[in-house]
């Protein structure tokens, strides 16, 4: 008769999560904001070889099991890698072809001191769909706003806090962001399924938000109007601006009303911005592609455009932060993140030791307002502990992933959750990568705005009312833990 494989216990199932913790927070300390660019990664690798150790040393497990695990996590990033990598072709196409300019141009002519933290919020939202970056919003139009709010007797705050509510709202729906794809692949659900599920708790947590920037604005005192008039200028006058290049977008929308595949979208949205910079921005090419002959010089600026850096002088500094972009070359550090954690999560998964902590969390999650709350919990604690929000996104939907499947929850509910819980969040902890860079791009301390910042406060308790009163949630039969 076959001996039994001996199976980790609990205790020693955490080793390797408390020592990846262990690890990331020497990491942070000693690289910062800058610990993506590679310590976080080595962190990462040295978690899935302590977890090797244990398994191979400890329990005899077979290198390949792991190594299989490790390749049946990698096949299962594909295709959210692909996505990511046409995500930085769109971010730097739809820049420099005019299309997120046009957009920022006629949001900046509605702005009124009355409605001020209110419009401030929404653009901020509209500026972060279109480009999927809430860092980028933040950096760019969250300070020149920051300037605008000071200007209108409006404190700090409260203009930082309706900044990054509206950033980390079009972040979070964005099918550009790398953190909505980053949920959505991790918990193997179809991006647009995602968004659309999203939906359910975002847009009414947005919408008390935007109510109270509003009520806001009419009790607040404010120091009169001010003039965008500079801003605009700098736009008009680098960018033809003009309402057909509001097609790409509209075309867009439209492939994804229609359940287009994402890949096939997002290649079509890069594909048609190349075409609009050769047709209304043909001025720009030269500052992207350089001298030369007129052709050799368009073509060489629809590949930087898509893959590289490109630099566009505006005469404005803050314009010039953001129609600065890096293309798909800007994705390779979060593909690079990605690979590094899921080689964790395989090592994890192949040793046993992710399933016997998933199964102690089984035997207690029935109930759907508990699961959700814990993975809520979870969250936030992956927030504070590894103080970067790609890292909590991927630890937390692989605890929990097989947990939702055993007690018939669906994914989807799961990546919703994670979103809820860690990429709004995120920006709340002071020693995080992101509340540290927002507090330092806006020059306001993350505890003065976060009392603001409705948005993202109000989001993980949403996601636990919405699920507690059983809006859109959907059961399956349970399966078997394996």
């Amino acid at each position: 008769m076959a001996k039994t494989e001996k199976q980790p216990s609990l205790w020693v199932s955490i080793i390797p999560i408390v020592a990846l913790v262990a690890i990331l927070t020497v990491a942070i300390k000693l690289f910062g904001s800058d610990a993506l660019s590679g310590a976080t990664q080595v962190a990462l690798f040295a978690g899935t070889a302590i977890c090797s150790a244990i398994a191979i040393l400890a329990y005899h497990i077979p290198w390949k099991r792991l190594e299989e695990s490790i390749c049946t996590n990698i096949h299962h990033v594909g295709s959210g890698i692909i996505i990511l990598l046409l995500i930085g072709a769109i971010a730097g196409t739809w820049m420099v072809s005019g299309i997120v300019p046009t957009f920022i141009y006629y949001g900046l002519k509605i702005l009124s001191p009355t409605f001020f933290l209110f419009t401030t919020c929404i653009i901020c939202a509209v500026v972060s769909v279109m480009t999927g970056s809430s860092w980028t919003t933040i950096a760019t139009v969250g300070v020149a706003f920051i300037g605008i709010g000071t200007a209108l007797g409006f404190s700090a705050g409260w203009t930082a806090g309706a900044i990054i509510s509206g950033a980390y709202f079009g972040d979070k729906i964005s099918p550009l962001s790398d953190t909505t794809v980053l949920a959505s692949t991790i918990c193997d659900v179809p991006l647009f399924n995602h968004i659309r599920y999203m939906m359910i708790t975002t847009v009414p947590s947005f919408i008390i938000a935007l109510i109270i920037f509003l009520v806001a604005g009419f009790v607040m005192p404010h120091a009169g109007d001010t003039s965008v008039t500079e801003v605009a200028s700098a736009i008009k006058s680098t960018f033809n601006l003009t309402p057909w290049l509001l097609v790409v977008p509209v075309l867009t929308a439209l492939l994804i009303a229609r359940r287009t595949p994402p890949m096939i979208t997002l290649f079509c949205a890069a594909l048609m911005a190349a075409i609009a910079l050769l047709i209304f921005q043909p001025h720009l090419l030269s500052q992207i592609g350089g001298e030369g002959a007129r052709s050799v010089v368009a073509i060489k600026s629809l590949f930087i455009s898509i893959y590289g850096s490109t630099q566009i002088v505006t005469g404005n500094p803050e314009l010039d932060m953001l129609v600065a972009t890096d293309g798909m070359s800007g994705m390779l550090n979060t593909i690079w993140l990605i690979l590094c954690a899921v080689c964790f999560g395989g090592a994890m998964t192949g040793s046993g030791m992710l399933q016997r902590i998933i199964a102690s969390f089984a035997r207690r999650l029935n109930r759907t307002t508990s699961l959700v709350a814990s993975t809520t919990g979870a969250g936030l604690l992956f927030n504070a502990c590894t103080a970067d929000q790609y890292l909590s996104i991927i630890l937390t939907g692989n605890l929990f992933k097989d947990v939702y499947q055993q007690t018939g929850h669906e994914n989807r509910l799961l990546s919703r959750t994670t979103e809820d819980a860690v990429t709004v969040t995120s920006v709340l902890f002071p020693w995080s990568s992101c509340g540290m860079t927002q507090a330092t791009v806006l020059g306001v301390a993350t505890l003065t705005y976060l009392p603001y910042c409705f948005f993202n406060i109000i989001s993980p308790l949403m996601t636990i009312l919405i699920s507690a009163l059983g809006i859109k949630i959907f059961r399956n039969t349970p399966t078997e833990a394996k």
